[in-house]
């Protein structure tokens, strides 16, 4: 196939896809056209016959075609995780690079100056050079006895609405959750589970993760402590997820949807987002318009689906009946329009 020539097919090929709703159907389609059009499945028994494939020919052409496209779509893999690993390995770089160091001049009395030798440090100096550098007692000063109890501070309260969560890098098309961010383009998702201080090491976390699920926890004296768990509102290909660990900081996973829609939430029973509100154009510039318009069409007919209101196709189709509805003539005229009088197919409209 010439380079260039698939995209002609697209637009056909994804409205049969949309149309039967599944790739089992959809491949039900391709070979039974095949079956049905073509001498695909003649076999060629003689030297006179004309038409047809040799015995097992047509078996090893598919396999041919079908293995060549899978070495490409583990090559594509491959590639993301690469990237994946390079983006994980210039965090960590730029978290090392941005780690605070304690510096403390140390002041030398003039009787150790003159004999030669340094002088030890007094006080409180001396207790600040056994601290290491970068740990959290260098990094606070010790706190005064005021000799009354300190009151515990409130966390900060969650932010709710979509503009703050675009805003933050971590939750950008995504949302800010109890114990956990996310965030999402039109094929990926990106979790980041905060864990304690002293989680530095891959083997302290646990990830269990399936193409419905996850969960995440660290490893402790007492056993395992979850951090998150659930199931996906949507399927994931593990394939092509990858998770790592910020040491002290968080656990990154990095989801492969399974279809190419947004999501509104990540787990079930979570609060949704408003799909409307992200920047759904970041992510699909390259997308034609027409493709553009089908894919729309899907996450509409999905989220109507869900509230168990009319699809797309069946509100076409009420349009259409309404006219005819109070037409002359017509039994129903002068009643009130009732579209659950009717059991629309997908099929009934051509888009």
């Amino acid at each position: 196939m010439e380079p260039g020539a698939a995209e002609l097919y697209d637009q056909a090929l994804l409205g049969i896809l949309q149309h039967v709703g599944n790739v089992q159907d959809f491949l039900r389609v391709l070979f039974g056209f095949l079956y049905r059009k073509t001498d695909f499945y003649r076999l060629l028994r003689h030297p006179t016959d004309r038409m047809g494939f040799p015995p097992g020919a047509a078996q090893a052409l598919v396999l041919q075609v079908f293995q060549n496209f899978d070495r490409m779509a583990r090559q594509d893999d491959e590639k993301r995780r690469k990237e994946l690993e390079e983006k994980m390995r210039r965090k960590e770089a730029e978290a090392e690079a941005a780690a605070p160091e304690l510096e403390v001049e140390v002041n030398t009395t003039d009787a150790a100056v003159a004999s030669g030798g340094p002088a030890e440090p007094q006080g409180q100096l001396r207790d600040l050079q056994k601290v290491v550098p970068g740990s959290r007692e260098a990094a606070e000063p010790p706190a005064l006895d005021t000799g009354a109890a300190q009151t515990p501070r409130e966390p900060p309260p969650l932010p709710r609405r979509q503009e703050q969560f675009q805003r933050n890098p971590d939750s950008y098309n995504g949302a800010v959750r109890e114990n956990y961010t996310w965030s999402q383009d039109y094929t990926d998702l990106e979790l980041k589970v905060p864990v304690p201080k002293h989680v530095v090491k891959g083997r302290q976390v646990s990830v269990a993760l399936s193409s419905s699920s996850i969960r995440v926890a660290v490893l402790e004296e007492r056993g395992e402590r979850i951090l998150m768990e659930g199931k996906f509102t949507h399927k994931v290909n593990t394939e092509s997820s990858l998770w790592s660990l910020e040491p002290g900081k968080c656990v990154l996973v990095s989801l492969n949807k399974a279809g190419e829609y947004w999501w509104s939430a990540v787990l079930e029973g979570e609060e949704p987002i408003d799909i409307d509100q992200i920047n759904k154009e970041r992510s699909m510039a390259t997308v034609g318009e027409e493709e553009h318009a089908v894919l729309d069409r899907l996450t509409f007919d999905y989220h109507q689906k869900l509230q168990g209101k009319p699809q797309s196709h069946e509100l076409k189709v009420h349009e259409m009946l309404k006219k005819g509805w109070d037409a002359e003539g017509s039994p129903f005229r002068g009643q009130r329009f009732d579209p659950a009088m009717f059991n629309i197919s997908p099929g009934a409209v051509q888009f």
